[in-house]
């Protein structure tokens, strides 16, 4: 190895060891327990909007016409988490990611309690589901903002040789929140009637969300600025419109970015939303939905750190699109086994499908966007690509299956279709981009 190589490699050593483990520490703790946070509070409508909302927001002569209206306010607000995005991330590229994240966590806060506060059709007419909708595009500019800066005061405190692994931890925040939405969800419905659950009951989990926001700032308030932006603002080389420089150089990484989040946001959408929907069709009692989503959820959590853990061993590459993969070959019987009408079945296809296969990309999408960009726009254009895909595919993702089907005649074939075309684009794309693990992150 030659002397510069080596002085190189002692200097990102030396950089390493000026971070203190218990800073990192409080970092990753802050990251997982804010995402957490926020994905329950926005996973949530998701779950209400399955079981709740068509009929006491959106209620009609035709079933169908409530639940397909239910499901698009729950894809509208992905229409608007890029704008969110953009607007959250400017502030995060330009005056740091942790006061981005306060400002975002607790917008999420307010606008979910307000939706528990929000009286239904029955009491205030159409206005009902209008101030519903204004919420949940509130509750979609909130996470817009807030996944790519819990990401980052993740994979900033990083070391360079575990970096997949605490790249995934923020990532296991979407199924911890959509385990604690069911959980509290499917102890209010088992403790209460079904009438008292649909009169008042379904709003307890929101109003109760105060308590978790208060809890997530407190966390989050003890954690510094990341040490990447310490570094833009210590050499005064912020971008000045990170969205202007991020679309002008960067574009190439904002498309694989996009492509990339194309076949983890549509499947995730399939598991968590559509899944209790068609289960609910087919027979299923919504207690038992939820707790089959609970428990597959649970099980994704030490999947996705055993999958970051193994990219930083052999490449995130190679992990995201093993699993793309593993994810078209398990989606024909993964509707086979739900169409049994068997717990044990329905149980298998979510663990296998949500548990284990989601979990490999899943657990990469964080950092394989976070190390694609500089420090200067990274906010920004993980943000961009992140959730513009989740606005073309993952939202719409349970309004678009809904639909397929009943044009169909109850056919799930066509869903298939078009959940396979999803992840051969996520792996066109991650083909293209290059494997930066184990690489200096600023460098």
């Amino acid at each position: 190895m030659s002397s510069s190589s080596l002085n190189h490699t002692a200097t990102m050593a030396d950089k390493e060891t000026m971070v203190p483990d218990a800073e990192r520490k409080r970092a990753l703790i802050g990251s997982a327990v804010g995402s957490t946070i926020e994905w329950y509070d926005y996973f949530l409508y998701g779950t209400m909007s399955s079981i709740i909302f068509a009929k006491q927001f959106f209620p009609s002569d035709n079933a169908l016409v409530s639940q397909m209206l239910s499901l698009a306010t729950f894809a509208l607000a992905f229409l608007i988490r890029p704008i969110g995005g953009v607007i959250f991330s400017h502030i995060g590229d330009r005056i740091g990611r942790k006061k981005t994240l306060a400002m975002t966590l607790s917008m999420m806060g307010l606008s979910t309690v307000l939706m528990g506060l929000l009286p239904n059709y029955a009491q205030i007419g159409i206005l009902a589901p209008i101030l519903l909708t204004v919420l949940r595009l509130l509750q979609g500019l909130a996470l817009g903002g807030e996944w790519g800066g819990g990401v980052l005061l993740a994979v900033e405190y990083s070391p360079r040789k575990k970096r997949g692994f605490y790249g995934a931890v923020p990532q296991t925040g979407a199924v911890l929140g959509l385990a604690l939405g069911n959980i509290i969800t499917s102890l209010l419905s088992a403790s209460m009637s079904e009438e008292a659950f649909l009169s008042w009951g379904w709003r307890i989990p929101f109003v109760g969300s105060i308590v978790l926001v208060m809890v997530g700032m407190w966390i989050r308030n003890a954690v510094g600025e990341t040490p990447s932006f310490k570094k833009i603002q210590a050499s005064r080389s912020s971008a000045p419109i990170p969205i202007k420089q991020t679309l002008q150089f960067h574009w190439r990484e904002v498309l694989i970015a996009i492509g990339a989040k194309v076949v983890e946001t549509s499947t995730f959408f399939l598991y968590a939303t559509f899944t209790i929907s068609y289960m609910m069709d087919h027979g299923f009692a919504r207690s038992t939905i939820l707790n089959i989503v609970l428990i597959c959820a649970l099980i994704a959590f030490p999947c996705m750190l055993f999958f970051g853990h193994l990219s930083d061993k052999i490449g995130r590459k190679k992990v995201f699109i093993g699993g793309s993969i593993a994810f078209m070959l398990w989606i024909f019987p993964y509707f086979w086994l739900l169409d049994q009408k068997s717990v044990w079945a329905a149980a298998l296809a979510v663990g296998v499908g949500l548990g284990i296969i989601w979990s490999s990309y899943g657990a990469m999408i964080g950092t394989l966007l976070a190390e694609a960009f500089p420090p200067d726009i990274r906010y920004t254009g993980m943000s961009l690509g992140y959730q513009i895909g989740a606005a073309l595919v993952g939202g719409p993702m349970p309004l678009i299956a809904t639909a397929l089907i009943a044009y169909y005649s109850g056919s799930y074939v066509p869903v298939v279709i078009f959940l396979v075309l999803c992840a051969l684009v996520s792996i066109v794309a991650v083909g293209v981009a290059r494997d930066r693990s184990g690489l200096p992150l600023d460098e």
